[in-house]
């Protein structure tokens, strides 16, 4: 029996890299994971690669309407969520500070600020007597380079946070 037997799973941009590898362990730890990303061929590819226990819903975490209809998903299939992992993010567009254009702002902000506040907060009605989110942070925050100057603050690194107490 596996650390996560029976737990149900979120992760969003879960369809490569650290949420892909993230799935992969859940579900070998017993549980059922829905993952998510902007494009269904890598989904499926993801899905097809975990192989059993998981759910790929396609969507983009800035996009309420997607986010809606994951929860949705998970709701129907298994009424509830143990586990979120908050995981989707961009780094780029990477520019020098005197060469950030408004769309790049607005791409790394609502994907790693907007798309992490709602993720979290959609899925609050899921959690049924406790469970862990997960946000994924980033090194680039404390790391001064040329060009990450927007994506600095859209995702700072990780740092530990009192219990939140009850959500309402």
């Amino acid at each position: 029996m596996g650390k996560l037997e029976g737990k149900i799973a979120v992760i969003t941009g879960g369809s490569s890299g650290i949420g892909l590898a993230t799935a992969q362990q859940f579900v070998a730890e017993g549980a059922y994971v829905f993952i998510t990303g902007r494009r269904q061929s890598e989904l499926d590819a993801a899905a097809a690669d975990i192989g059993s226990n998981v759910t790929a819903v396609q969507g983009d975490v800035a996009n309420l309407a997607d986010l809606d209809r994951l929860y949705e998903t998970v709701k129907r299939q298994k009424g509830r969520i143990d586990v979120l992992f908050a995981n989707a993010g961009v780094s780029t567009p990477r520019a020098p500070l005197g060469e950030i254009r408004e769309q790049d702002f607005d791409t790394i902000f609502n994907i790693n600020v907007k798309a992490l506040l709602f993720t979290v907060q959609k899925a609050l009605p899921l959690f049924t007597g406790g469970g862990s989110i997960l946000l994924n942070a980033s090194v680039v925050g404390s790391k001064g380079l040329p060009t990450t100057s927007v994506i600095a603050p859209a995702k700072p690194p990780s740092v530990p946070s009192p219990a939140l107490g009850p959500w309402t």
